[in-house]
This record gives C-alpha cells, sequence and structure tokens, in this order.
C-alpha cells in the first residue's frame, strides 16, 4: 500500500515496518508500514484513538514497540543521530513562563548544537515584535508559533507535526503551510498529524488514513480517488428546460433549475462530450471530484468526529 517505495533509488528519511503495539491486552497498532521521503508532506489522518500519536511516539523513541522496525535516516528511535535529524511539534506546546522567545530559541540552539538566525527565525514565525516579551504573556497561538521556530532549527531530516495549526487563525494557518513548504522544499520529510481535512487536502503530497490502529489508506488524493472508485457530481444548470436535461441525464433536479448526475471518473470525458453537444441548452457546468472529507469516510467506514 504504500507508495513511498516507488521512489527507485531513494532510501526513505523514514521507514517504519510491521510496527505493533500493545497497551496491556489490547492492541493498538497492528503492522503499521510507511515510508516518508525526503521532500515530501505527508498527512496523518484519524479520528481519536486510531493509532496516530501512538505511532509518533514511537518514532520519537519515547514509548517501546512490541513488533516491527523504525528506522529514521538508518538510525533507530531516541539513538543520538536520530535525535539530530528529527524536529517534533505537539499539539500542546509548553514553554518556561519566565523566559522570554529569544531566551528559549537560544537555549535550544544552544542544546542542539547548532549556530541560527535567532531573531531572523522568530520574525520568520511571526514573532519578531514579541521576541523579547516574556513566553507566560504569550497567547496559545504565540506558544505555537514558537514551537514551529524551534522545528526549523537546524534543518531537520525529520519534521512530526501534531496538529500544528491548533490555536492559529487563518491568516497563521497560512503563513504554516508556507513554512512548512519550505521544510520540503529544503529536503525536509514532513508528517503532519491533522484533523483539519480542508487544509491538508490542498498543501500535502500523500495522504495516510488510520483506522483502529491500521493504516487503511496511503496515497496521493488521486490515487485515494481512483481507489475508492467515488463519484464525480456534475451539476448542470440549464439556460431554459431544466426537466429536459434531468430527462436526456437521468439525474435529478435542483432548485427547479439544475440537475445534477453522478459519474465514475472513467466515464467523465465521455459524460462532459455529451453535455457539450447539448449546446445553449445548458448555461453553466460545475464538476465537483470527490474531496479528501467523502474519502476520509470511505476509508475510515466510521463517521467523521
Amino acid at each position: 500500500m504504500d507508495k513511498g517505495n516507488a521512489r527507485v533509488g531513494s532510501d526513505p528519511v523514514l521507514s517504519i515496518r510491521g510496527l505493533n503495539k500493545f497497551r496491556g491486552k489490547v492492541q493498538v497498532l497492528h503492522g503499521v508500514d510507511l515510508d516518508l521521503y525526503a521532500g515530501e508532506r505527508v498527512a496523518l489522518l484519524g479520528h481519536n484513538g486510531a493509532g496516530k500519536s501512538t505511532m509518533i511516539k514511537a518514532v520519537l523513541g519515547l514509548i517501546k514497540a512490541e513488533g516491527g522496525e523504525i528506522s529514521i535516516c538508518g538510525s533507530k528511535p531516541g539513538s543520538a543521530k536520530a535525535r539530530a535529524a528529527t524536529a517534533f511539534l505537539p499539539e500542546a506546546v509548553s514553554f518556561h513562563p519566565a523566559v522570554t522567545g529569544r531566551e528559549q530559541l537560544t537555549l535550544f540552539a544552544r542544546l542542539a548544537g547548532v549556530k541560527a538566525d535567532i531573531v531572523g527565525l522568530l520574525e520568520r514565525v511571526g514573532l519578531g515584535e514579541a521576541l523579547d516579551r516574556r513566553i507566560g504573556t504569550y497567547s496559545k497561538g504565540m506558544r505555537q508559533r514558537l514551537g514551529l521556530a524551534q522545528v526549523l532549527l537546524g534543518k531537520p531530516k525529520l519534521a512530526l507535526l501534531d496538529e500544528p495549526t491548533s490555536g492559529l487563525d487563518p491568516i497563521s494557518r497560512q503563513d504554516l503551510y508556507a513554512i512548512i513548504d519550505e521544510l520540503a522544499a529544503q529536503g525536509t520529510a514532513v508528517l503532519i498529524a491533522s484533523h483539519a481535512l480542508t487544509e491538508v487536502e490542498a498543501r500535502t503530497d500523500r495522504i495516510a488514513i488510520m483506522r483502529k490502529g491500521v493504516l487503511v489508506a496511503n496515497d496521493s488524493l488521486q490515487g485515494l480517488s481512483a481507489q475508492a472508485g467515488l463519484p464525480t457530481r456534475v451539476r448542470i444548470r440549464a439556460s431554459e428546460d431544466a426537466a429536459a436535461i434531468a430527462a436526456r441525464t437521468g439525474g435529478r433536479r435542483i432548485n427547479g433549475a439544475s440537475v445534477e448526475i453522478e459519474i465514475q471518473a472513467a466515464d467523465k470525458m465521455a459524460t462532459l462530450r455529451e453535455i457539450a453537444a447539448m449546446g445553449d441548452a445548458v448555461a453553466d457546468l460545475e464538476i465537483t471530484p470527490p474531496r479528501l472529507e467523502d474519502l476520509y469516510r470511505h476509508y475510515a467506514k466510521e463517521g467523521l468526529q
């Protein structure tokens, strides 16, 4: 299922093979296989309890799995090499409230053994005017931005972002994904665990979906659509006689003036040619392919939370 294996001659930055994890007698991860390659942005989706956070903790070396293997740039989770290659942004970012943003990021840089433009990084994440304020005065969104600045330190090979837009306003969310794009452009493999389907739909290269500890989908949006076989919706707005168009296409009338039909991907071009042949009877046309929300419902097999 892991489409990353198609990258001939390229070794994955993160490789997960047959990962199993138990909590007591309950198995919470079931043979998970997943690869991330340099420059990839992969969204990790799933309901609460699907196993996303457990998998991330195993990659970070915070918990030990009962089966399978994890490799980060060829090193084991928790090793010095793996830690040096990995950056992590948790959903709930916490820093000492008495230090300033500049002081905290300077400390992180020293601990990581990297030289960095601290002021430039803080300005890049929108904290330029607050870099000398105590973190205790920061909002949740500002703390999230400081955590993102920490991720940017040292140009990591792997970035794990757990609900990175939590607490951010719409403009800040756009800025964050612009930074994620920059990370990927410099060769960082980025894994984004998120519930924000609309955001990750447009800003990631691949979608991985977990359900009850099982990786049930792992492909590009286009690939998932093809595998799911979900229909494309075509809405035809009639110039005058919507009933005639409905009769001709077998569609259903919407609001009296429009007709909606559902078609499979293989039939799309033939259907569009038939509609074009109707000439002036058609005033407008709207095509809606399956969205990530539809695909998520299909693969997760449960109602969205």
